[in-house]
């Protein structure tokens, strides 16, 4: 008999971390309700205590979804504990994780503390998180970092204090896999009560071994992996979703088993990259565009002839179907609506009616749409009630020419024009527009998402903008990628603090 394998999920937590990467609360319920469909079985929702924002996403994430278990982030703070348990009053099944750094180096730096200390504050948080919920989730920040034999002694107090589940966080990247997965053995062998617990991993990508780090921990006792979508989250990355799952997948004489749909892998990743503009590299494993993708002479021979000789994993186990339907402008509404559907978006009939007009004019411009394409048209309407928009945009350029731009902003309801000449098209619109947003503001980052398919795709850039100290992100997205960089540098002064 198979042991199961409980997926934590923790996009909406550690993946949002990501600068540039925040979504509303609308845009987290449309996550959640997808990871749901998707099966984890814990979503970790937020931080309540660090903000309003994040302390509302977990009320209204408790509320929308169902069957996973609702978790909230803290410290070892009765203040967290106590603000975490308000805004979990209406999960199905609720979960606090709290927890405290462990290795020397936090003990002595972070806390100015000592080993005994560190103890009782775990003991003491676990207790009073206990007071308002069943299921309590310890992590030992830095596990990866800290001796094995005091992080017994951690672990065998906090099980023994009321937590369910405990957390082994590789919270830098740093160990190797061997390395990770002796520390999980050593604990399975050496903590008195560890049954009564669910071990769990939570490692980083810093060193690119986050997937195999999480493997190696499950192979010696974890039941809980703690990941994210696309493996997005601070600084390289979290475990990826889609590579666990899909090594159990594909890996039966582990005998462990998820329960994740793997169909809907594909489109949970294309959603979540389309949210938070944060683009899925083309060699990513499982979700990027060239992971079926065969280029080599002798490997398209051996596909052709057998498609297990060089892939591993159907396609339409991740839900990417050859088959379906191609968008084009004879499609009709009920095509987009089924298309929205399949990505995991369900739009009302108003929002519907809006989405498809922009489809429309899209696809008089481009042949075929993508799914990448329709879901930056779903998620258009972020930017509807910015209070800048750009109104008309004319450039002329070419070689031995200096370019020059025109264009036209709607700010408020007033309407403004400005002209300038630069380096290039962008560099010329970039110019007019400062003429008018007359502020002293710094292009830091300029990205162009790669184009896919042919030169009619929808181009995304990504913007970096500095002003009053502070770095703002944005996006923007166009069949012109000069108008797209002007939305992007637009959607940043649109998020300016004044």
């Amino acid at each position: 008999m198979s042991d199961k394998l409980f997926i934590f999920d923790t996009t909406l937590r550690d993946g949002e971390q990501v600068p540039g990467c925040q979504l509303n609360t609308v845009e987290k319920i449309q996550v959640a309700r997808q990871l749901e469909a998707l099966g984890v079985d814990v979503i970790e929702a937020g931080f309540p205590i660090s903000s309003p924002g994040d302390f509302n996403s977990v009320i209204e994430i408790s509320k929308a979804v169902t069957w996973p278990t609702i978790c909230a982030l803290t410290r070892a703070v009765q203040k967290d504990i106590d603000v975490a348990a308000e805004a979990l009053q209406f999960a199905k099944r609720k979960r606090i994780h709290t927890g405290i750094g462990t290795s020397d180096s936090h003990i002595k730096y972070k806390f100015n503390s000592n080993r005994e200390e560190i103890i009782e504050r775990a003991v003491a948080a676990v207790k009073y998180a206990r007071k308002y919920v069943d299921d309590v989730e310890f992590y030992a920040e830095d596990a990866g970092r800290t001796d094995n034999e005091y992080l017994a002694r951690v672990v065998e107090a906090v099980i023994k204090a009321g937590a369910t589940v405990v957390n082994i966080p590789d919270t830098t990247g740093y160990c190797l896999p061997g390395e990770y997965g002796a520390k999980i053995k050593y604990l399975m062998e050496h903590v008195n009560g560890i049954h009564n617990a669910i071990i769990s991993t939570h490692c980083h990508n810093d060193l690119g071994m986050a997937t195999a780090n999480t493997m190696a921990g499950v192979l010696n006792g974890a039941r809980q992996v703690e990941v994210t979508i696309n493996g997005i989250g601070e600084r390289a990355g979290n475990t990826s979703l889609e590579e666990v799952a899909m090594i159990i997948k594909c890996h039966k004489d582990i005998e462990i088993e998820t329960n994740i749909n793997t169909q809907k892998i594909y489109p949970t990743s294309r959603m979540v990259s389309s949210l938070m503009n944060m683009p899925v590299q083309p060699n990513k494993a499982i979700v990027g565009r060239n992971a079926f993708a065969h280029s080599s002479g002798i490997h398209q021979d051996g596909v052709l002839k057998n498609v297990q000789t060089y892939e591993i994993i159907d396609p339409h186990d991740v839900g990417i179907d050859d088959n379906s339907i191609v968008l084009t402008a004879r499609s009709g509404r009920a095509a987009l609506k089924n298309r929205l559907s399949v990505l995991g978006v369900q739009l009302d009939q108003e929002k519907l009616d809006k989405v498809y007009e922009e489809f429309l004019k899209l696809a008089d411009k481009k042949k075929d749409i993508n799914d990448d394409d329709i879901l930056v048209l779903a998620g258009a309407n972020r930017t509807q009630n910015h209070r800048i928009k750009l109104e008309y945009l004319q450039v002329t350029s070419g070689v031995g020419v200096r370019s020059v731009a025109s264009l036209g902003l709607n700010i408020s309801g007033e309407k403004f024009e400005a002209a300038a000449s630069g380096n290039g098209p962008v560099d010329a619109a970039i110019k007019a527009l400062k003429k008018i947003i007359n502020r002293h503001m710094t292009l830091k980052e300029f990205t162009i998402q790669a184009i896919s398919k042919g030169s009619d795709d929808m181009g995304k850039v990504h913007m970096q903008v500095e002003y009053d100290n502070h770095i703002y992100y944005g996006f923007g997205a166009n069949t012109d990628i000069i108008a797209a960089s002007v939305e992007a540098y637009i959607d940043c002064i649109n998020k300016f603090k004044e």
